[in-house]
């Protein structure tokens, strides 16, 4: 089985950008779609975006599509998730997940069979 490692969370100032990474460990991601997710306190966990790697198709929630955008490394085995001009409404813990959703899944978190511990995001106004 896959096992998603998130890094590359930090404190950033509203407006500025981040990169989160997300690496498999174990296997590879080239038979997954890669989800991120995130959950502010006391929230729900929220769909952010997702990746069908042997693809190359993504798709983004409706709110962030125009700040953020996925990407893959292959050689690392990698995802990332670029950030722009983050808002303090952004700050949450940043979860990458692996699985095989069907289209219509793919924003669901119960959709995905493999976790990250997470990586926390702290957007200060």
């Amino acid at each position: 089985q896959v096992q998603p490692v998130e890094s590359g969370g930090g404190l950033v100032q509203a407006g500025g950008s981040l990169r989160l990474s997300c690496e498999a460990s174990g296997r590879t991601f080239s038979r997954y779609v890669v989800g991120w997710f995130r959950q502010a306190p006391g929230k729900e966990r929220e769909f952010v975006g997702a990746i069908d790697w042997s693809v190359g198709f993504t798709v983004y929630a409706d709110s962030m599509k125009d700040r953020f955008s996925i990407s893959t490394d292959n050689a690392k085995n990698t995802v990332y998730l670029q950030m722009h001009d983050l808002k303090p409404g952004d700050t949450a813990v940043y979860h990458c997940a692996a699985g095989r959703p069907s289209y219509d899944g793919i924003r669901y978190a119960t959709s995905y069979d493999y976790w990250g511990q997470g990586t926390h995001v702290t957007v200060s106004s």
